[in-house]
């Protein structure tokens, strides 16, 4: 038996929920996948899938292997990658996906300046605030904002952006400025589903996070909208600092309630394991930490 080859049957299995879909990934017969994973399960004496006609599942053991199956992996790829020596240029097709909004701004302007010091890459970039899979869909490197959930995927933090509540000065020169949260009651709203998909506004208060139920007169899934209205007067909003800076710094919108704004949310190039050593991820993550500053903290 394949040690390798059976452990990358296994966690592809895993992280895809299928033989079949494992089998296409790796171009191999479903059969022959079913054979890896068998003869991997037989060597260590221990079930790691538990397989009906419908789904496959991991068992507890299986659970506990997957973790040291990949770390296992990604130490192989890199000292194959130090093998093959490690000046080999950035070259072939690499899948980009970030935020609509920092994508737009923010990650299209890097991408074009790495496909020109790049040429030998080809890239698709995919704007979307949904919470993309990057097995599933083939990303290689993923832009995200806000704490890593799956502990699956690897991430290097390369920024940071505030949560802020703002509106414009016209608006708030007709009503009371809002001094505390009590006084969200007395004002229009604008809510940005993608940042608070539920009916309340996350604050932080003597240390302790704060809930507050709200009724907004505007909900939109576009913060390019959610913007627009209040800086046409339309209310508070609450959005992220990356979003506003420029409107705040030349006076268009304003920030309130500063001192009940919770933690700044990370900004993260995510991408998965087995991919950590790849050449066009590497010089990816290079060049943003080399020519990007990304900490939307301080206006």
């Amino acid at each position: 038996m394949d040690r390798l080859a059976a452990m990358t049957a296994f966690v592809t299995v895993a992280e895809l929920h299928g033989f079949s879909a494992a089998a296409k990934r790796l171009r191999l017969s479903p059969p022959a996948v079913t054979r890896l994973v068998a003869a991997l399960e037989e060597q260590l004496s221990i079930r790691l899938l538990q397989r009906t006609t419908r789904s496959v599942t991991l068992t507890d053991a299986g659970t506990r292997y997957l973790e040291r199956a990949r770390r296992i992996l990604a130490d192989v790829a890199d000292a194959e990658r130090s093998a093959r020596a490690e000046h080999n240029d950035p070259t072939g097709r690499m899948v980009v996906t970030a935020p609509a909004v920092f994508g737009r701004c923010e990650v299209a302007p890097l991408v074009c300046d790495f496909l020109t010091r790049h040429p030998a890459v080809t890239c698709e970039l995919t704007l979307a605030d949904r919470m993309v899979n990057l097995v599933e869909e083939g990303i290689d490197i993923a832009v995200r904002i806000g704490v890593l959930e799956d502990s699956s995927l690897l991430a290097r933090v390369v920024g940071a952006t505030r949560r802020v509540v703002v509106a414009s000065p016209a608006y708030l020169a007709k009503h009371k400025r809002p001094r505390s949260l009590d006084d969200l009651r007395a004002h229009s709203l604008i809510q940005f589903t993608s940042l608070s998909p539920t009916p309340e506004w996350r604050f932080r208060s003597n240390g302790d996070e704060q809930r507050i139920p709200v009724t907004p007169q505007l909900v939109t899934n576009s913060a390019d909208a959610a913007i627009e209205h209040a800086e046409r007067g339309g209310g508070l909003a609450i959005v992220l600092g990356y979003q506003v800076r420029e409107m705040v710094k030349t006076g268009r919108l304003e920030v309130v309630l500063t001192k009940y704004e919770p933690p700044p949310l990370p900004i993260q190039l995510v991408y998965v394991s087995n991919r950590h050593y790849s050449a066009n991820i590497r010089a990816f993550i290079e060049m943003t930490v080399a020519t990007r500053n990304w900490r939307f903290v301080e206006f």
